[in-house]
C-alpha cells in the first residue's frame, strides 16, 4: 500500500479569481488591529452519527478572508499583517493515513489539495496544520481569535482568551456588510439558481399533491446541488396552515388544492453565498378572493418597504414603512383592536401578534449575514451602497387564534425579495420571479404547460 503510486501533484495551478479580493479583505482587517495577531479557524467536522460526519461547511469569516473551504484550516495573521494558512493537506503516500484514516484518508474521503496547490490557488503562504502549535507558542504577542469554532485552536489560545475576541467577531461582520464586486456577482448567481429552483417546484406540484411537502423540498435541493453547493439554509416548504409557522422545516405535510404553499428557499453557490427568497403559491394555480386580498396586502407592504431603500436611510426605516401598511390592512380586515396609529406606537405594537418579526436582514455568506455586527453599524445604522439584504414583511394567522375571523385562521403570507443597495437607490436581484397575484398565476400556468 505504501509504494507504486504515480506523482499526481497538480502543477502550475492558476490563482483563484477570489484570491485578489481576499488579499484586500485581509489588509482591511489588519488595518483595524495593527500590531496584533489574529487567528481565524475554518472549523472541524461535526459528528452526525457513529462514524458519520455532517458535510463540512467552513466558518464564513474564514472563507471570506481566504477563499478556502477545507476543514481544519486556520488563518493566522501576524502583527505585521503577514498571513499564513495552516492546512491539513492530502494524505502522504509515505504513511498509512491515506488508506487507514476514515475521516481524512484519501481512499476514504477523497483528495485534498497539497500545501503547494493551496498556496498557488489561494495566493497565501501555507504550512502543515501540525505546525500551528509551535507558531502560536510564546507570550507577549497580543492575540485575538474567532472562538467556539475549533476546539484545538481554543485550547492553544486559552491563555489569550478575552473580551477582544468579541470585538474581532464584530469587526469581521462589519467588514462584510458592504459586498465587493466579486461578492455581488456571487449573489446574482445564487439568486439565478434559486429562481430556477422555484420554477422546478411549480412544475413538481402535481406530484407533490400525491405525496407531500417533502417532494418539493427534494426538488429544490436537487437544483441547489446541481448548480451550486447546497441549500443555503433549511428550505421552508409550508403548505396550508404550516405557512403560519415562521421557520417550518419539517416539510412533511400534505399539499392540497385550495391551499397556499409558502416556499422560502435559497441556493448556496459553490463559493458559499446564498440567496433567500419567498413566494406564496396557490396550489391549484388560482388564488381565492380572500387569498388574493391578503397576498396583495403583503405585496403593498413589500412595495412600501422597497421605496425606502437608498444609501443613507436608516436600516429600520423599511420595516416601519411595511408595518404601517400591514397595520392599516389589519384594521381594514377588522382584526386590529383600536386604530392603526395606536398599534404602531412604540409602547403598543398590537399588530405584532400577526406580523411577528422584522422585515428583513443582511444576506451574503450567511443567510442572516453579519450577525455579530454592532447595532450602530447594522440595525441602528444606515444603508450603504453595496449592501445586500432581504425585504420580507409578512402576515401569520395561527390556526387556533380566536381573535380573528375563522376564514383567516391558518393562513401565512410572505413575499421576500433579495435587494442590492446601489449608489442611487436599489436593484431588485430577485425580479426574475413575479410579485403581483395575477402575475404569479400566469407564471405558474406557463411553468405547468
Amino acid at each position: 500500500m505504501l509504494s507504486g503510486w504515480a506523482d499526481s501533484e497538480h502543477h502550475d495551478l492558476p490563482a483563484a479569481d477570489v484570491a485578489r479580493w481576499t488579499a484586500i479583505r485581509r489588509a482591511r482587517l489588519h488595518a483595524r488591529f495593527p500590531g496584533e495577531r489574529l487567528v481565524v479557524p475554518a472549523g472541524e467536522y461535526r459528528r452526525r452519527s457513529n462514524d458519520q460526519h455532517y458535510r463540512f461547511r467552513p466558518h464564513s469569516a474564514y472563507t471570506w478572508l481566504t477563499g478556502d473551504q477545507s476543514s481544519d484550516g486556520v488563518l493566522v495573521m501576524e502583527p505585521d499583517g503577514d498571513a499564513t494558512l495552516f492546512l491539513r493537506p492530502r494524505s502522504d503516500r509515505r504513511s498509512g493515513e491515506f488508506f487507514r484514516d476514515r475521516v481524512y484518508g484519501e481512499l476514504w474521503a477523497g483528495r485534498r489539495p497539497t500545501l503547494a496547490e493551496s498556496h498557488a490557488r489561494l495566493a497565501v503562504p501555507t504550512r502543515h496544520v501540525t505546525d500551528l502549535e509551535s507558531a502560536l507558542r510564546g507570550g507577549g504577542v497580543p492575540t485575538r481569535a474567532v472562538r467556539a469554532v475549533d476546539a484545538r485552536v481554543d485550547g492553544l489560545l486559552a491563555h489569550a482568551a478575552g473580551p477582544g475576541d468579541a470585538e474581532l467577531d464584530a469587526v469581521l461582520s462589519e467588514l462584510r456588510l458592504v459586498k465587493d464586486p466579486w461578492e455581488i456577482e456571487q449573489m446574482e448567481l445564487a439568486v439565478a439558481i434559486t429562481i430556477r429552483g422555484f420554477e422546478d417546484v411549480v412544475r413538481a406540484l402535481p406530484m407533490a399533491k400525491r405525496t407531500s411537502e417533502r417532494h418539493l423540498e427534494g426538488v429544490f435541493w436537487q437544483r441547489a446541488r446541481l448548480e451550486g453547493n447546497d441549500v443555503g439554509y433549511h428550505s421552508i416548504v409550508a403548505a396550508g396552515a404550516h405557512a403560519a409557522t415562521l421557520h417550518w422545516t419539517d416539510n412533511d405535510g400534505p399539499v392540497r388544492d385550495g391551499d397556499l404553499l409558502l416556499l422560502d428557499a435559497g441556493a448556496e453557490t459553490r463559493s458559499l453565498y446564498t440567496a433567500d427568497i419567498t413566494r406564496v403559491l396557490p396550489v391549484s394555480g388560482r388564488f381565492s378572493p380572500l387569498q388574493r386580498d391578503l397576498y396583495e396586502l403583503c405585496r403593498r407592504a413589500n412595495d412600501a418597504a422597497l421605496e425606502c431603500l437608498q444609501p443613507g436611510v436608516e436600516f429600520r426605516a423599511f420595516h416601519r414603512a411595511a408595518m404601517t401598511v400591514l397595520a392599516h390592512g389589519l384594521a381594514d380586515l377588522g382584526v386590529l383592536p383600536g386604530s392603526p396609529e395606536d398599534a404602531l406606537a412604540e409602547d403598543s405594537g398590537l399588530h405584532r401578534r400577526w406580523t411577528l418579526c422584522g422585515s428583513g436582514h443582511m444576506l451574503g455568506l450567511d443567510v442572516h449575514d453579519c450577525a455579530a455586527a454592532r447595532s450602530g453599524s447594522y440595525l441602528d445604522g444606515r444603508l450603504e451602497a453595496g449592501q445586500v439584504l432581504t425585504v420580507e414583511p409578512g402576515l401569520y394567522f395561527q390556526p387556533d387564534d380566536e381573535l380573528i375571523p375563522a376564514e383567516l385562521r391558518g393562513l401565512g403570507m410572505r413575499i421576500e425579495e433579495d435587494v442590492l443597495i446601489t449608489d442611487d437607490g436599489y436593484r431588485l436581484l430577485s425580479d426574475g420571479l413575479p410579485r403581483r397575484a395575477g402575475d404569479v398565476e400566469a407564471w405558474m400556468h406557463r411553468m405547468a404547460s
